[in-house]
Formats: structure tokens, sequence, C-alpha cells
């Protein structure tokens, strides 16, 4: 007989081939007595090659058990046998199962006599519990009731934690100590139980659409949103393949093609595909870049240095993108911005010009088109102008890639075809300006190579969900991987992204969930919602600039985010701000003021908590003063559609009080 011993980091493979009879068993014995007293692996015994086996051979594995036996009882499990059979063919098996041998050389497993049975329940009893804890999946008007009626629960659980302010329950000190000391639980429980315990985590949380909820850009969702990311949860489709999402893939190439169209790029050119985030968004525009100034980086990575070219008042996720691609955040080139917070143009060509006289390489270049503190806009038009005049004139063999971060503002492309002079909306003259300007500066997004999108912000759709659009869909051949790599998939279907995503797996949720909002909005209800939520900003607009000892920081903003800052009374709100703001030796007066405003936000937060106040958050640098200090401000960021004007004029209140409370 022929034997062959495999070793590996976790078992041990004996092959065995020929005949296990009287002149090969004490040799099969010896050989195998060794490991199984010695070897810490699993040995495995291969009978696939072996022809023939006698009663001679039945006694050496017999003898063989039974010190697998001896070693096993002192290990963690008697049980369970360091020496298991894996293969073995027909006329072996007989022998074995005649023998009464093949069931436990098969499983490793050795059934302990007189044990004490077990406390609790078998897997049997448990099945019907577990299976209760799954929707139904065929259709099953019980287990369906059952799965509904759970939602609702839950939902109840959660309405009960409805008080009228704008978070639900309590809000209370968290002990993140004690969640550390958190195990799994040793025992299951029901359906019922897990709903009602998962609810209380929701204890303290913002109701987003609450109108005195007016925190940071995060909206309300809507219920064609939920129910689309439920029906994700529920039949849990992966678009790393229409082979495992189908016709969610189908979504995705819908949502992109509507999005694409709304933008300005030529859908049947274009492509997009949803991602992680905003972050996710510039991170695949800047690895676009990366392979377009430096080809084949995907292959042999970095080899040379390569500038990412922003603004200061872009989202820090330019950081991120720098650290987590390798090209390092000591290659960020920051351009200064405005008084309107775009990017100052003089400044970016002279950042241009100076990376390329050093003959270093634009691994691309963001456009800020509407920042999460003040929504600025930067002049993107004129930026793809001078990228394609730059790279003319030096020649360069390659054309820098120019991400759009429209996160935020793509949903103002809705208004690319809207009549501003018929005005069907019948907006007020002030919200028809503020829509107008925005317009005009979202219309060029189709100049970026490609855009970022947060449905989960402008979308009104759940987090997480974002897209990232390419205008040339070639693009994406930059970041493919070969199908070679991965042998087990894309093996059916014709819409493979998996091959290009960094995430490879992918929700369908988030993807229903954005296709749902596009198609029960369409573009006149997101320029209705959108309007609203300009025109409840603009009344407390007007209000800041009514007030003596307030004022309106971002003055030059048409969204719905609104910085504002209070001064003590017998100050001059205006004044005194802008000398703040603009004169070089005004640092201490700046830092007075950021002091009695950091007072001012932590009142109102009491507030919030407390009382009947607003959910608002601040901004610790909105921009940098021209005495070289940090202007902090306290912002609202209108999203829900609930607001009203009456809530507006509360909220002036609620400052006005909180002015009263503290010191300057």
């Amino acid at each position: 007989m022929d034997i062959q011993i495999e070793t590996r980091a976790t078992r041990i493979t004996v092959k065995c081939a020929g005949r296990l009879d009287v002149a090969s068993a004490k040799e099969f014995e010896n050989t195998l007595e060794a490991l199984v007293r010695q070897a810490p692996q699993q040995i495995v015994l291969d009978f696939s090659q072996l022809q023939y086996i006698s009663s001679a051979g039945i006694r050496s594995l017999l003898f063989l058990m039974k010190t697998a036996t001896a070693r096993s009882s002192s290990g963690q499990s008697r049980a369970m046998l360091p020496l298991r059979l894996i293969q073995a063919g027909p006329a072996i098996r007989q022998v074995l199962e005649l023998s009464g041998l093949l069931e436990t050389f098969s499983s490793g497993f050795r059934p302990i006599q007189n044990k004490t049975p077990a406390s609790g329940r078998t897997c049997a009893e448990l099945l019907p519990l577990l299976r209760s804890a799954f929707p139904s999946p065929v259709s099953n008007a019980d287990a369906d009731a059952k799965f509904v009626a759970s939602v609702a629960d839950g939902l109840r659980q959660i309405d009960k934690l409805k008080t009228g302010h704008p978070y639900l329950g309590l809000r209370e000190p968290i002990d993140y100590s004690q969640a550390r000391l958190q195990q799994v639980p040793e025992t299951m429980s029901g359906v019922t139980e897990t709903v009602a315990d998962i609810a209380q985590y929701m204890q303290g949380g913002f109701i987003w659409s609450h109108p005195r909820t007016q925190e940071n850009v995060v909206p309300p969702t809507t219920v064609p949103a939920i129910i689309g990311n439920l029906f994700g949860a529920i039949y849990n489709p992966n678009i790393i393949s229409d082979e495992y999402s189908y016709r969610v893939g189908l979504a995705e190439i819908e949502t992109a093609a509507m999005c694409a169209s709304l933008v300005g790029y030529d859908p049947h050119q274009a492509a997009g595909f949803c991602t992680f985030g905003g972050t996710g968004t510039i991170l695949y525009g800047v690895k676009l870049g990366i392979e377009k100034a430096s080809p084949g980086t995907f292959s042999h990575g970095v080899r040379e240095t390569l500038k990412l070219v922003a603004s200061t008042a872009a989202h820090y996720a330019k950081l991120n993108a720098l650290g987590w691609l390798g090209l390092g955040t000591d290659n960020l080139v920051t351009i200064p911005t405005d008084a309107d917070n775009s990017m100052d143009l003089a400044a970016l060509e002279a950042g241009l010009r100076d990376i390329l006289e050093r003959g270093e390489k634009i691994a691309a270049i963001i456009a800020t088109m509407g920042t999460t503190d003040a929504f600025g806009i930067d002049n993107l038009q004129y930026i793809a102008g001078l990228r394609d005049r730059l790279a003319e004139e030096y020649q360069l063999p390659y054309l820098p890639h120019i991400h759009a971060d429209a996160v935020i503002g793509w949903a103002w492309s809705v208004f690319n075809d809207y009549d501003f002079d018929a005005n069907p909306l019948g907006f007020n003259a002030r919200t028809l300006r503020c829509l107008w300007d925005t317009q005009v500066n979202m219309s060029a997004l189709s100049r970026a190579d490609s855009v970022g999108i947060d449905f989960h912000k402008t979308g009104f759709g759940p987090y997480v969900s974002s897209m990232v659009l390419c205008r040339n869909k070639d693009d994406l051949t930059l970041i493919s991987r070969d199908t070679g790599a991965m042998p087990y998939l894309f093996q059916f279907g014709n819409y493979h992204p998996g091959v290009f995503t960094l995430e490879t797996s992918r929700a369908g949720g988030s993807v229903l969930a954005a296709l749902a909002n596009l198609k029960m909005f369409g573009q006149e209800g997101y320029r209705g919602l959108l309007g609203h939520l300009v025109t409840m900003s603009e009344v407390l607009r007007r209000r800041l600039d009514e007030h003596p000892s307030m004022c309106q920081v971002n003055d030059y903003n048409y969204g719905p985010v609104t910085l504002f800052r209070a001064y003590p009374d017998g100050m001059d709100a205006k004044a005194a701000f802008s000398n703040e703001l603009n004169n070089p030796a005004a640092a201490e007066s700046l830092r007075r003021g950021n002091a009695y405003n950091q007072k001012l936000f932590d009142e109102l937060h009491r507030q919030m908590e407390q009382e009947n106040g607003f959910a608002l958050s601040r901004t610790s640098h909105y921009r940098t003063a021209a005495c070289g200090e940090p202007v902090l401000a306290i912002k609202s960021f209108v999203m829900s559609p609930f607001v009203e004007e009456e809530h507006m004029k509360a909220l002036i209140d609620c400052i006005e009080k909180a002015r009263q409370a503290v010191s300057y």
C-alpha cells in the first residue's frame, strides 16, 4: 500500500492507495498512531484510491479510533475525534458500514455513553422559532400578517417616544463604558421582545421631519423611499451583478440615466452607480483622475507625485481620498475662497500653473457645488475652461480630471428647465431669485468628468444612498479588474458593476429608495420641495436682517442653510461682524464674539433638550477672518417640509431668549 502525507496549517491529509490488508496494516497503523498522538492538527484519511480493506485493516482502524478517543478525552470535547474519513469508494464504504465504523469515521464524532442530557432546547425544538424570525419565502397569509404586525408593533414602540420635542423620548447621558461590557446572550429570544428592545435605542434621536429640527443637511425620508429600502432589506439583492440583483440592477441603471440626464450628461454615454456616501463619490472621482494622470497606477501603485486641488471650503473628504488612495495628505493644494465661499479663480490658476511649472501632475480638481456649511458653489464653467486651456498650453498628455462634489447641490438641476418668467409654482420674488442664482451655477455640472450625488441629503432618501456619475462610461475601464480573478462570479447576466466597484458587494435598498423618490417627486415635486425649504430659509434670513443684534454670516447664500451670529444689546450686529471679519487688527474682538456665540449655542442646545427649543448646529470655522482667526457661526439647515413661517418666528424668539441669558 502506498501512503502519502500532506501537512497543512489546519489539517494533515493521509492518502492511501492500494490494499489495506495483513501485509500493510502494521505500516499503516504505526504511521497513523504517531500522527494521532502528537500532531496538533486534525488527521484526515483519504481512501479515494484505496481498492481493498481486509479484517486486518479494520482492526487497525479500531486501534486508531481507540488512540484518537484517548487524545480527545484530554481536549475540549471528548466526542469530537481528531481523526476522520473524507473520501472512500463504494466497496470500501460498504465494508466500513458493515463493520459499524462508517458513521464514526466519516463524522469524526463518537457519542458519549451515559452522559447527562444537556439542558435547554434541541435544534429541532428551536427550528420553528428560528423560522419565525424570517419573512416567509412563499406566500403565506399567516406568516405575512405576523411580519406586518411585527413592523407595526415596532413603529408603535417608536411612536410612543414622540413627545413634541424635535427628538424621540428622553435625551440622557450615554454610558458607553457599560455598552463595552455587553456580550451575546446565551439563549434565543423572540421577535416581539427583540423589536421592543431595539426600539429603545431610538431614544433621544432627532426627528428629522420635525419643524424644530434644523441641525444639518439630514433629511426626513419619504414613505416610498422607506419601503424601497425595506424591500432591499427583506430580499437582500446584491448589486455586484444582475445575477444576484436582477431587476434591482436595472433600477440602478435607470437611476443613473435619470440623474445623468438631469445634470446634462448624455445618458447613453454616461454611467453611474451607488456607493457608500459622499466620501465614496470623491474617492472614485479622485481615483479616476489618478489613472488618467498616471496610467497603470491601478496595477503598479502610485510611483510619482500627484496633486489634488480643492478649495479651503471643500469637504474634508478630500483628505480621506488622499490618505486612503496613497497620495498622501501633503499633496493637497488648497485654493482660498472668495467672500461667497467659492474658489478664488485667480488663485486657482496660479496654483495650477505652479504645479505644472514644477513638472508635477494633477490627480484631480474638486469643484464644490454646495458646501455643507454655507452652500458655497464653485464656478465650474470657468474651472473646466481653465483646465482645458492649461492642458493645451502645457501640452499635457492627459486631461486633468474634474470631479464635481454636488452631493448637496445636484438636486437644483431640476430647475434647469424651469420657466422662471412664467413661474408656474408661484414662488415669491425672494425665493425665485435664490433658485435662479443657484440654478445658473448648477447648470454647469455637465462640464465635470464625474459628479457626486447624495440621495440621503437633498434626495430625501435614507442613509446610505449616494451615487457617482461618470460623463464617459469608458472611464470605468481604468479601474476594472480581470473577471478571471473572480472565477465564481459573473456567470450569468449582462450587468456586472462588481468588476469596477470598490465595495464589490452593494446593497439594493439604497437604489430602490433613490429611484422611488425620483419617480414619485419627478422634477415638479423636487422643485416644490426645494422651493419651500428655500422660502422658509429666506423667512429666517429676513428676520435676522431686521434684528439689530443678529446678522446672517453667509449673506450671499441662496440655499436652505443659514449661518448667523448674535451680539448683546447695544451692539450693531452687522457692523460688529463686518469689523471682525475684515479688520486685520480685530482678533480680540473676534475671539470675544466667538466665545459669546458659543455660549449662545450652548444655551440654545439646552433649550432644545429641556424646553421647547430648536435643534441647531454650529461650525467652529466657517471661514478665516482677515486677522487670521476662525469665524464661529450658528447654523440653521432647513430640511423638513413641515416647517412653516411661524417656526422661523419661534426660532428668532429662542435666539432672543438665549441672547438675554448669556453674558458677553
